[in-house]
């Protein structure tokens, strides 16, 4: 196996789980709303989840890592598409704040600012700030 191989598994393995975590929070409150689906599939799209994957990963989300990448930048990135997954249906319930800031956690914040983190990435979606004013607002 070359490294580019490597490289490309990596990636994709990433990708995967970070899908997987967005299927989480969709799921968090036990139903996935329409809205919440239309940005399901279309990231399913952006992290190029193959079809024989997408309905594994939608059945088993739960069996997935977080995965947290080493970069902050990329880490918030990441908090941008699971936020936006949390207002996808423009209500952000307990279950999914809840999982969203164990999630947050697990992406590498401290487990002593999640709560803040959470409340400020949601705010920033309401006002709907693309992820460029997202990213800025952690910085």
């Amino acid at each position: 196996m070359s490294f580019s191989d490597l490289y490309t598994s990596g990636f994709r393995n990433r990708n995967r789980d970070h899908f997987a975590a967005i299927v989480r929070v969709a799921l968090a409150d036990g139903v996935i709303s329409d809205e919440e689906m239309a940005f399901i599939k279309r990231t399913a799209i952006n992290l190029e989840i193959e079809d024989s994957e997408y309905q594994h990963i939608m059945d088993n989300a739960k069996d997935y890592p977080i995965n947290p990448p080493a970069e902050k930048k990329q880490r918030i990135e990441r908090l941008y598409d699971l936020t936006r997954m949390v207002y996808a249906d423009n209500i952000a319930d307990d279950e999914e704040k809840e999982l969203l800031k164990r999630i947050v956690v697990g992406l590498g914040f401290a487990i002593d600012e999640s709560h803040t983190i959470v409340e400020k990435a949601l705010a920033i979606i309401r006002k709907g700030s693309d992820e460029d004013t997202f990213i800025e607002a952690f910085f």
